[in-house]
């Protein structure tokens, strides 16, 4: 190797190196996670940076999560990917429904909630990808920040894709989300069965914003019941309410501005 490609070399890693420098607390990345870091202050917010970079395997949960064993699976069968559903209560109170995919946390606000019921069609609005560490976050996002406003994880667990084919070939989940539609089994605390995700404006060179409508599959965990009252929603962590985690954090709700 030569004196040249060995500066050349170094120019890429001064380049990279700039390219994660801290401005004002945010921090810049190229991988998934950029649009996610350059929105927030670390310095000020408690919501986790991500500590992992994005990228690993598709289905290969992060180091140190486990899912527990379920019917008809063996102990040291590799664990299955997780998804959170949270309770937001910033500009406006919705939910932020979040699957395992690639690394990131695949995340979609959802303003009336996952239902039980098959018959409701939620609409679900892309926002940006957030890391892993995000699904364990709850607490209060400060005012000034992006998203300001008390977080609680109202449900959490693991999911399985269910069969993806297109003209008889089998499609990994990541393709099939990139196409515009993903059939999934939830198990978690409180939403259980089959669950579909299907892009029905934007997407590919429309131009559009992307909308996707999140609906549960008419199964055997089907139920006739909706989404509960997000103000009186208890979180599956901690028991604790919206209203619970802004008083005991900021010493009292939450005044919307």
């Amino acid at each position: 190797m030569g004196d040249g490609e060995r500066n050349t070399e170094k120019d890429d890693g001064r380049n990279k190196d700039k390219e994660k420098e801290k401005d004002g607390g945010r921090r810049k990345d190229n991988d998934s996670l950029g649009t996610y870091r350059t929105k927030r202050h670390f310095d000020r917010t408690r919501e986790p940076e991500g500590s992992q970079r994005a990228g690993r395997p598709e289905g290969r949960p992060a180091e140190g999560r486990r899912s527990r064993a379920g019917p008809g699976e063996t102990r040291g069968a590799p664990p299955e990917p997780h998804f959170v559903v949270q309770i937001h209560d910033a500009s406006t109170l919705h939910f932020d429904f979040r699957l395992e995919v690639g690394g990131v946390l695949k995340s979609w606000s959802v303003p009336k909630g996952p239902s039980a019921d098959p018959h409701d069609k939620r609409l679900a609005m892309p926002t940006e990808d957030h890391p892993l560490e995000y699904r364990e976050f709850e607490g209060v996002i400060p005012e000034g920040e992006y998203g300001a406003g008390t977080v609680i994880v109202w449900d959490e667990g693991s999911y399985h894709p269910l069969a993806h084919k297109r003209k008889g070939r089998p499609r990994s989940f990541a393709e099939s989300l990139e196409e515009g539609h993903v059939a999934f089994w939830l198990d978690g605390s409180k939403l259980h069965g089959g669950y579909a995700l299907t892009r029905f404006r934007g997407g590919g060179d429309s131009g559009e914003r992307e909308s996707w409508l999140l609906v549960k599959e008419n199964d055997d965990r089907a139920e006739h019941r909706g989404t509960p009252d997000a103000r009186r929603a208890r979180s599956v962590v901690s028991g604790r309410t919206l209203r619970q985690v802004a008083a005991e954090e900021t010493g009292g709700p939450r005044k919307k501005g």
